[in-house]
């Protein structure tokens, strides 16, 4: 998602490691929490990196699990997303002086060394809070593990879908009766509709980041069934699917039915002035065109990634809770940090309404409300058609993996770049990584 700003007073690592960072106000206290205190209550800090529309929606739920829970005083702290979130959660575990759960992207999971810094959750502690690995969507239940141990309990799915204007698509008719978008089979099919969109804009078809092209080529990607593996010291990527995936970038930018460059903010402006038809972005995205919906007026609705090589796949992460390594637990905040996680997915229905994100929690993903949402509910089906990024230590949401293949691919998307230079180089970024010692280790 993209990089929200950062909470003022940014510390360095000196700060971190010297303890100078409890006196800041973070809290960061050895060993956890403790229960009691002078409030009386049981303290559970929890941090996370949802610094923007979501993090609102988080807060207000916070504020009703306090409400509901007057013995536990829970301690938020969010920190800026990305890098600065996971140097402080790596730091702050290492010592045993991180939160009692923090929220992460479970594609950063195995990134932040399971075994050393985070403390493994038991299914017995799950069904104590009424929760059961059947209440998760199977894919993504097992990338909550690192060997046998359960390190993390699934949040949401979020993903990069399609939004499309209704008043535009109606007027080229690419709607179908029921006023969703029509589905689409195979590239041509695609390019075709946003040729009609574009003669209604006047300007392109679709609006997409070309600062984050890492998420369109990875769901066009592993929509052709690419693979990449990661070894010791060597990887697999299949070359002609690869190409094939960067050439459909620059053909859209060429033609000029996707912008030559656009930022995050320009992305979703694109598609709020009308100058998109069509916008390639992130679920969490919702909250921003709703307000612009309820203050200048935007009909539109969201649907799955499009199908490019016949399915649905699409580049994708889950937000997930983790309990970062203790020296030792007080038992009483454990019992209360399990007891918050399992409160947050039973009330994930407000996550997914207000948030974009699709729970995980299937009880309410499935249930007869979430499946009225609108327009949640169209792209629903995400759920099993996520992507996660390639399994090694430099992936995933907000790694280097994302960064510096979307450097390369944003002077694809300028035509300052042809695909096959573009390939060359992000193979020769990827071995650079694969050549780099994990810093974790």
């Amino acid at each position: 998602m993209p990089n929200p700003p950062s909470p003022p007073g940014a510390l360095s690592r000196r700060a971190l490691l010297t303890g100078t960072a409890a006196a800041a106000g973070l809290g960061l206290a050895g060993c956890g929490s403790v229960s009691g205190g002078l409030s009386g209550r049981t303290r559970v800090k929890q941090w996370n990196l949802l610094a923007g529309s979501d993090g609102a929606v988080m807060t207000e739920m916070h504020d009703q699990f306090a409400a509901e829970h007057p013995d536990i005083e829970l301690e938020a702290t969010t920190f800026g997303w990305g890098t600065p979130f996971y140097t402080r959660l790596v730091m702050g575990a290492s010592g045993g002086n991180a939160s009692d759960i923090a929220t992460i992207h479970l594609s950063r999971l195995k990134s932040v060394s399971p075994a050393t810094l985070l403390d493994p959750i038991t299914l017995d502690e799950l069904t104590a809070h009424g929760l059961d690995p059947a209440d998760f969507p199977e894919k993504i239940w097992e990338q909550c593990f690192a060997g046998d141990e359960l390190y993390a309990i699934p949040i949401d799915t979020h993903a990069l879908v399609n939004y499309y204007n209704r008043t535009v698509c109606e007027q080229v008719g690419v709607l179908n009766p029921d006023g969703t978008l029509l589905e689409t089979h195979g590239v041509e099919e695609y390019l075709d509709l946003l040729r009609a969109v574009k003669e209604a804009t006047g300007q392109y078809g679709t609006s997409l980041d070309t600062l984050g092209g890492w998420r369109q080529f990875w769901a066009w990607y592993r929509q052709a069934d690419g693979e990449m593996t990661f070894g010791d010291g060597e990887y697999e990527m299949d070359d002609d699917k690869a190409l094939q995936s960067i050439e459909i970038m620059y053909r859209m930018a060429e033609e000029g039915l996707c912008p030559t460059f656009a930022d995050g903010g320009q992305c979703a402006a694109n598609f709020e002035n009308g100058a998109a038809g069509l916008v390639q972005v992130g679920n969490w995205e919702i909250n921003r065109f709703k307000a612009f919906d309820q203050a200048q007026g935007l009909d539109f609705s969201m649907t799955e990634m499009p199908d490019f090589f016949g399915n649905r796949r699409t580049q994708g992460d889950c937000h997930s809770y983790v309990l970062p390594r203790h020296h030792s637990w007080d038992p009483e905040v454990r019992e209360a940090t399990l007891a918050y996680a399992a409160w947050m997915l039973r009330h994930s229905f407000r996550w997914g309404e207000g948030g974009g994100h699709t729970p995980a929690y299937l009880p309410v993903t499935e249930s007869a409300e979430y499946q009225a949402l609108q327009p949640n509910a169209e792209y629903s089906g995400v759920v099993q058609n996520v992507q996660f990024d390639p399994d090694v230590w430099f992936s995933g949401s907000a790694a280097r993996l994302f960064d510096e293949t979307g450097a390369i691919f944003n002077q694809v998307y300028g035509l300052a770049m042809t695909p096959d230079e573009a390939l060359a180089l992000v193979k020769e970024r990827i071995q650079a990584l694969l050549d780099l010692p994990n810093p974790v280790d």
